[in-house]
Parts: C-alpha cells; structure tokens; sequence
C-alpha cells in the first residue's frame, strides 16, 4: 500500500511524523485488523522504526491497542470521523434525503466521492439484507466497477481520467466486471452524455445500482448519489424508469443544501479538485 509514497512531498511545513502516523492509522483494514510491528512499517511504507514510534505515540493517545505482540485500532478512532461527520453537517445535509429514496423505493441509496481510485462512501442508508456486501460511512471499493465510481469518473477533467485509466487496476471481480479499457472509456462517454450511470453484478453478484451527480453552482462533481437493490429482484432498466427521476431531484435537493452550508460543499470540493494530483503521486 505504501502510504508514505504519496506523502513525502509538502514543503517546509510538511509534518513527517504526523504523516507517518495518519499512515500507520490508514493501514489497518477489514483484512489486516490485527498486525505485528513489521506488518504495519510494511502496509504503512514506513520504516520499522518510524513504525515502533507512531504506534508507540497513537498507543498512548488511545488510538491503538497492542495485545502481546500484534497491533489493532481502538474505538477512539471513530473520533476522528465522527469530527468531520459534525463539523460538515453529513447528518442533516445529506441523510433526509438518502431516507426519503428508501423509504419509496427499499433497497438501501448513499452518497460516494472519489478517494484515489476508489470511492468513498461519506453517507449511507439502507434497508438491513444480509445478503449485500458491506456498505457504510468510511468504506471504499474501487471506482471502476461501481455507478457511483462511474458517475465521478465520469465528472474527471479528460487529462485525470486519462490519467486514472492508465494506471487503474481493472481486476475482474465477478464474471460480469468490465476490465477492458476501451469498454470502459466508452462507458464513462456514455455516462458523460447521459447525466446517470449504472452497475450490475460487476462490483459483486446481488448489486443493481443506479446513479446520478451531485453538482455545485458551476456544474462540477462534487459527489455521487445511488439507490441499489438486489440484482435478482430488480432489473436496471426498471431502476431507471422507476428511480432516475427521483435520484435527480434528490440530487438537486443535495446541491442547495450545499450551497447554503459552504463546510461540507468546499470539502467534497477539495476532494475533487484533489484527486488527480492524489492518485499520481
């Protein structure tokens, strides 16, 4: 993962200590909950020593624990979020209107922005279905695959979509994810055309997924908008007939709320402006 690859440059005021430890906090996933000193100078792109040293201080701030010799994350991470989630307003901006598409339609809808080449979802409601892969505040997946990934691929100035394309991982995650690059600059063309994109079965079997943009007063992305439901139960063209327009005047909705609470839109703002100088380095 080598988080300190994209962080050793930041001028004079760049603090390298602090950026080794947001590393070390960053490393940690579903997969790697738990890990040994070396793991993590290894996940982190640290050295071993730089490593020992941010977990030595996160563990005495409260941010990690250490059970004999293996490190994991303690709740007072969620702080961190949940700091962000009340400084923008998420809740009362973004939430009224992932119910409202819930309660018409089920299934579950959130909201993503990109976050190098995957989205990150920043709110999410649903329905409970044990059989959907996890969504919820904080997750990512990769872009490629995804309506929500397609519909911010697809507000890319050319040059950061090239740029994404051409360094992109396209791994075929179930039979039906597009991983041909032809096919894909195609389908964020048609994206760009028709204003809404969609997925089914290519991110993981049981997803359909409709989604649309949310712009800012000049007409950029700043996010994504999507209802999904179970592919075996729900058939895209009907989302599309059913949903779009409902996505849409949600989307809308979104926007003006945005414009009246500049913390939140400037944030999502910086992540898209952000993103292609991200994913380069």
């Amino acid at each position: 993962m080598a988080h300190m690859a994209k962080r050793e440059v930041g001028g004079a005021d760049f603090v390298g200590g602090l950026a080794k430890g947001l590393a070390v906090i960053e490393s940690f996933d579903a997969g790697r909950a738990e890990m040994t000193l070396s793991e993590v100078a290894r996940r982190a792109g640290i050295t071993p020593a730089a490593a020992r040293r941010s977990l030595h201080t996160l563990k005495a701030l409260g941010y990690v624990r250490q059970v004999e010799k293996r490190f994991l994350l303690s709740t007072r991470v969620l702080l961190l979020g949940a700091a962000y989630l009340r400084a923008a307003h998420v809740e009362e901006l973004l939430l009224p209107e992932l119910r409202r598409l819930v309660g018409r339609f089920g299934d579950a809808a959130s909201v993503s922005v990109l976050e190098g080449g995957d989205i990150l979802y920043v709110a999410h409601h649903s329905e409970q279905r044990a059989n959907r892969i996890f969504a919820g505040v904080g997750v990512t997946y990769p872009a490629y695959p995804t309506s929500m990934g397609r519909v911010l691929l697809a507000g890319l100035p050319p040059h950061a979509f090239d740029a994404y394309l051409g360094q992109a991982r396209l791994e075929r995650l179930t039979d039906h994810t597009v991983t041909d690059r032809a096919a894909l600059r195609d389908i964020i063309a048609r994206v760009r055309a028709d204003g809404y994109a969609t997925a089914c079965d290519e991110l993981d079997y049981g997803i359909a997924a409709l989604a649309v943009p949310i712009r800012d007063a000049a007409g950029n992305v700043l996010a994504a908008l999507n209802s999904s439901g179970y592919s075996g139960r729900v058939k895209i063209a009907d989302m599309i007939a059913e949903r779009l327009s409902e996505l849409r005047e949600s989307a809308a909705r979104m926007s003006q709320a945005l414009a009246r609470h500049p913390a939140l839109a400037r944030s999502l703002a910086a992540n898209a402006i952000e993103w292609p100088l991200r994913a380069a380095e």
